[in-house]
């Protein structure tokens, strides 16, 4: 497969998924270590992330990752959402490379974390991650959405608030300071009331979707 060349500056769409549906989150701990990972990433490390949970004794990753300088971020982090399954990710390429080795070092850290943690061997994710090219600031908010409401698209969760390991709460100005991860107020100009009215009228649409969706695969 042909690797995409990142554009700086530009916004991407990235999502991935585990082997053959295998569920790699499993325990809120591990969905909090990715999540700190992807924190940790955003700027260039000279040590893994289990290097640096290991020298500086953090447990059950509560502890928020400190960060060099805005300067030195290679992307930031625009929207996320994990499931147990699969993961979504908007990225803003910042560096040269940016994109790809923010994603092949967190990707590359959660599977020897998990494959260490099972005592299994081989690769844990489905090929190389796919990327798509966000072009617009329509096409941006609705993806957003989108990504907000998979865990209700998926019945996990019956509102997207009540999902922990996805952006929507920050989007809604619903979490704590140290642990904000994404970085979308010079992108996105909306305010918190105005966008969980966005996103929650559209439930229902997107559930019947997704089902349409099933129905033309199967």
């Amino acid at each position: 497969m042909r690797r995409i060349k990142f554009g700086n500056g530009s916004l991407y769409h990235i999502f991935t998924k585990s082997i053959a549906g295998y569920r790699i989150f499993n325990h809120s701990l591990d969905y909090k270590r990715f999540l700190l990972s992807s924190k940790y990433y955003q700027v260039p490390r000279k040590v893994s992330f289990s290097t640096y949970i290991r020298l500086n004794k953090i447990e059950n990753y509560e502890i928020p990752i400190e960060y060099l300088t805005e300067d030195e971020f290679i992307v930031k982090i625009i929207t996320y959402c994990l499931m147990p399954t699969h993961i979504h990710f908007i990225l803003q390429q910042l560096k040269d490379k940016g994109i790809s080795t923010f994603m092949n070092n967190v990707l590359n850290s959660y599977s020897r974390y998990f494959n260490l943690k099972i005592k299994r061997k081989g690769p844990l994710w489905e090929g190389r991650f796919k990327s798509v090219l966000i072009e617009s600031d329509e096409q941006l908010i609705h993806l957003t959405r989108y990504i907000h409401l998979n865990p209700v698209t998926a019945y996990i969760v019956d509102k997207p608030e009540k999902w922990q390991y996805s952006s929507y709460q920050e989007y809604c100005e619903e979490i704590k300071k140290e642990e904000i991860l994404c970085n979308f107020h010079d992108i996105l100009d909306i305010k918190a009331d105005s966008y969980k009215r966005f996103v929650e009228d559209n439930i229902s649409f997107q559930r019947e979707l997704s089902k349409i969706k099933k129905l033309l695969i199967e």
